[in-house]
């Protein structure tokens, strides 16, 4: 796993916990500002993917 993976993935993590946090309390905000954190985290998450794809390919 490369540095864009663990980031990633420990973000979406991160954006999950506030989302639910946001959805218990009420508070939308917190709810939509955890899931665009949640979102991004996948997007870091894939881009690690890829680079670690094209590693291997270029080996």
């Amino acid at each position: 796993m490369n540095k864009n993976q663990v980031k990633g993935h420990a973000n979406e993590a991160k954006g999950k916990i506030k989302e639910v946090v946001g959805k218990v309390t009420g508070d939308e905000s917190t709810e939509y500002e955890g899931k665009a954190e949640k979102h991004a985290g996948k997007a870091e998450a894939k881009y690690g993917d890829l680079k670690s794809d094209i590693k291997r390919a270029t080996e």
